[in-house]
């Protein structure tokens, strides 16, 4: 397993220009350098050079952080944030008590009977067809607990599901990283052999899609670009303003506006900033409650001067963070199959 002292060139890299600053969602809400990737990096290369301990301080700097990647894909220098801070956290978390017993809680004995024990009941069993697209379906730890059926209405696909793993996001998040390392073993040797490979989740598909830096990958593709590939139709009850929130993790948006033009008596209004954070990403929000409330009360104004009814989203993170956002409005949060399954009728 990699230490911080094994990115000092990564952290290097950074020239202290601040360009971070500019995308990043918790820097906006508290102006604090440390709270942006810049400052993060003057923190760690003080622990490289010995002068800093990676003590409870940096540690709360470090889950500072939304994960959405914005300051990578912004960062001049390309430095992968992520894989330094993740780096970095593991090494506290794995000498703290508290550290320990939440990788304890976490262990396959724990949180992944847990997960199986749901699974009894929420199996998906799709019509196969043979001669139909197949593709292999990721669930992720959300549908494994509440069952969505709607895969099994799209029509012509083959869908394949196996015994996988949480994809192991909540595990990089607090440091977890032997877990994760185990998890995405068993996930690899399970997808072995899918050509394409179906998500619901946005934040599943590109922790996903980390496994595959040095192999060859299959074809990742997710819920809304699979309905639009198959041009399925839906018809719904009565006229619905409908607006949409791009998860930090969703790579592509594209479908979103053909998808809806498929939708009888739905008119698509796009948010102004529809694709900045919605500020939950799960551990984010236990452990910094008011920098999470306000980055989602942000969110929440622009949805709502859209005047929409539905905020429709991929990624079940998201769908709890708008809910909290927009509790007590009109407006109502649906994940996209959730939405989808709503209509009134269904054809293709």
């Amino acid at each position: 397993m990699k230490t911080v002292k094994d990115f000092s060139k990564e952290i290097n890299k950074c020239s202290k220009c601040g360009l971070c600053q500019a995308v990043c969602p918790v820097y906006k809400v508290t102006g604090n350098d440390c709270a942006v990737s810049r400052g993060k990096f003057v923190m760690l290369d003080g622990v490289v050079k010995g002068d800093l301990k990676l003590n409870k301080n940096i540690n709360k700097y470090l889950d500072m952080c939304l994960k959405c990647g914005k300051c990578k894909e912004f960062c001049p220098s390309s430095i992968d944030v992520s894989k330094i801070f993740e780096t970095a956290k593991y090494e506290y978390m794995k000498n703290s008590f508290a550290g320990r017993l939440i990788f304890f809680l976490q262990s396959k004995l724990i949180f992944g009977n847990i997960i199986s024990f749901f699974k009894l009941f929420t199996k998906c069993r799709p019509n196969k067809n043979d001669n139909a697209l197949k593709v292999t379906y990721f669930k992720g730890c959300v549908n494994d607990v509440f069952k969505n059926d709607f895969v099994k209405k799209i029509p012509d696909v083959y869908i394949e599901e196996k015994d996988f793993e949480c994809c192991g996001l909540p595990f990089l998040s607090s440091g977890n990283l032997e877990r994760f390392e185990k998890v995405k073993e068993n996930n690899l040797k399970l997808l072995e052999g899918s050509k394409y490979v179906l998500t619901d989740c946005a934040s599943c598909e590109s922790t996903l899609s980390q496994y595959f830096e040095d192999k060859s990958s299959p074809v990742f593709i997710n819920l809304g670009e699979l309905v639009v590939k198959q041009n399925m139709k839906f018809k719904f009850k009565k006229p619905l303003k409908v607006t949409f929130h791009k998860p930090c993790h969703l790579k592509n948006d594209d479908f979103i506006k053909p998808l809806l033009a498929n939708c009888e008596n739905i008119e698509y209004i796009e948010a102004e900033n529809y694709d900045d954070c919605c500020g939950f990403a799960g551990e984010f929000a236990l452990k910094n409650p008011a920098l999470s409330r306000e980055i989602i009360r942000k969110k929440a104004e622009s949805i709502i001067k859209t005047n929409a009814d539905i905020v429709i989203t991929t990624c079940p993170s998201c769908v709890m963070g708008l809910s909290l956002g927009l509790s007590g409005s009109k407006v109502k949060v649906m994940g996209l199959a959730q939405f989808l399954n709503s209509a009134a009728k269904i054809s293709s």
